[in-house]
């Protein structure tokens, strides 16, 4: 007899095999030197309320949003962290963890 998965068992399973699969909707990225499948969401990022940034100078706030699966990532970066997406880095302005996948807002100076 199989044992039952639990609710959270499932969540950590779906993660992977479903929301943060590469033949879905993730693609694979270099996160802070490590491989990982990646959500790069600008959809979202249009639809959630964004604070209007000054421009300066001819310097702009980059921002996007991603999800990357909690255990490749590591803890839960706090706001103000760096993250560097392949090659590329980026200052956290909001991070959640929604169940196992994280919600990582990012912003970087553009010119």
């Amino acid at each position: 007899m199989h044992k039952k998965m639990t609710f959270k068992e499932v969540l950590r399973n779906d993660a992977k095999t479903v929301f943060l699969n590469p033949l879905e909707f993730g693609g694979e990225h270099t996160v802070n030197g490590k491989k990982m499948v990646v959500i790069i969401d600008g959809n979202e990022l249009t639809g959630r309320e964004k604070r209007i940034k000054s421009h300066m100078d001819g310097i702009y706030k980059k921002q996007t949003l991603i999800y990357v699966n909690a255990i490749d990532f590591g803890p839960l970066p706090g706001i103000g962290k760096p993250v560097v997406i392949d090659g590329s880095t980026f200052i956290v302005t909001d991070s959640i963890n929604e169940g196992g996948i994280y919600s990582l807002h990012l912003e970087a100076n553009k010119n």
